[in-house]
């Protein structure tokens, strides 16, 4: 069926609308969807960012351990400058991580296949902030998940009071 104003079938205007406007394009699907219009909808690109929604969640969720991992490796290996504000970023961090574990339970197997991964990118991250050689770091991850998740995990020796408070 073609549309009187353009000619074009809608198939190919919903493809038009994903490479032109792609929040309108997903307004559209969302209507087509709630309205079961089966024949209508642009499967192989909702199908595709679909499968992208989660890989975004298996990103987010590496991209925050790899920051917690490296204020931790920073917590340990450079306790002279623990500052409030490492502490904040690894609370946060570890709030925002366990949120989204909540919200993605199906992603913690995830976690300790690529634990070695994430850690790899936390030590790059500790690297370049503290200006300590790569070789000061651990190849390995020295911290379980339990650990790096625990709210009263800190490596090293006890934080002094003055940075807790």
């Amino acid at each position: 069926m073609q549309t009187p104003q353009t000619g074009e079938t809608p198939e190919i205007l919903i493809q038009s609308l994903y490479e032109t406007d792609f929040y309108a394009w997903t307004q559209s699907q969302a209507k087509l969807l709630k309205h079961q219009q089966w024949s209508l909808l642009d499967l192989p690109n909702l199908i595709e960012e679909i499968e992208s929604l989660g890989k975004q969640q298996r990103a987010e969720l590496r991209n925050r351990l790899k920051v917690l991992i490296g204020h931790l490796l920073k917590w340990e290996y450079q306790a002279e400058r623990r500052s409030r504000s490492w502490l904040m970023t690894i609370r946060v961090q570890r709030r925002d991580t366990q949120e989204l574990l909540d919200e993605n339970p199906s992603l913690k197997p995830y976690l300790q296949e690529t634990l070695q991964k994430i850690y790899e990118g936390g030590r790059d991250l500790a690297t370049g902030e503290t200006n300590l050689p790569r070789k000061t770091f651990p190849e390995n991850c020295p911290y379980t998940l339990e650990e790096i998740l625990n709210d009263s995990f800190y490596p090293g020796e006890p934080a002094t009071d003055d940075v807790m408070e």
